[in-house]
């Protein structure tokens, strides 16, 4: 019997995570050219982009960001301000999640919070081993961090190369992540429930309010569709309810 026979090839396995994060990292970072460009567009020197991505570094939210600053101007800044940290809420969950996989020490967890995102959190958790999980934390989320500051840098600086950004649909790139993200999400009835609840009342409301208050009156729908699972409900349940 020869243990070290039964253990994995650990060498192997973190070649894999090394080659799954830095993956995730360049797919991730080409958005940044695309928040570059846009933000220029919107009104943002290029200082101010690099600047809103190396303290902001939450994709959704800087697109929300500038999307609504450009649109309202400085007086949508409020709006833009609650909309991207209502999008940025959920990299407080991911935190508890990452607390044990980060590990104890405070400037270790303090860098890892400004790098604890959607990609770092999902390539660390599909990992099997701690160690591994570490590993891919570490790696997607630096990774994404320095890719999409550079992206976002390359952006500005071809922001005025490119013109109009809607030429080159780079308008539409925000959009486009959102449902990429929202996607895999709606497998349920309830979840298309939320989805299509808070998309018919921001469409509606965007021609008549200030922008940015369509996406923070719609989230307060979705999260009032989403409590009461009224689509999702077991049907014991649901019988229960009817004979009361």
């Amino acid at each position: 019997m020869h243990p070290e026979r039964d253990t994995p090839d650990l060498g192997l396995a973190r070649r894999e995570v090394w080659r799954e994060g830095l993956g995730v990292a360049v797919a991730t970072s080409a958005y940044g050219i695309s928040f570059g460009a846009l933000a220029v567009a919107s009104g943002l020197d290029i200082w101010q982009t690099c600047v809103l991505s190396l303290l902001m570094f939450t994709g959704g939210s800087q697109f929300a960001f500038i999307g609504i600053l450009g649109a309202g101007g400085i007086a949508a800044l409020p709006s833009a301000v609650a909309s991207s940290a209502l999008l940025g809420v959920r990299n407080l969950a991911y935190g508890m999640r990452m607390s044990s996989v980060v590990g104890p020490g405070f400037w270790r967890r303090t860098a890892a919070a400004h790098v604890t995102i959607d990609e770092s959190t999902a390539v660390a958790i599909s990992q099997p081993t701690a160690p591994l999980r570490r590993l891919g934390f570490w790696v997607t989320g630096l990774g994404v961090f320095l890719g999409w500051n550079l992206a976002t840098l390359i952006g500005a600086l071809l922001g005025d190369v490119l013109g109009d950004p809607k030429a080159w649909g780079l308008d539409a790139a925000a959009a486009a992540a959102f449902l990429a993200l929202l996607w895999p999400r709606l497998k349920q009835r309830q979840a298309v429930a939320v989805g299509v609840a808070a998309a018919v009342v921001a469409a509606s409301l965007t021609p008549i309010v200030m922008p940015g208050m369509p996406v923070l009156i719609a989230a307060v729908v979705a999260i009032v569709v989403g409590w009461f699972n009224w689509f999702d409900r077991p049907e014991g349940a649901a019988a229960q309810e009817e004979k009361l």
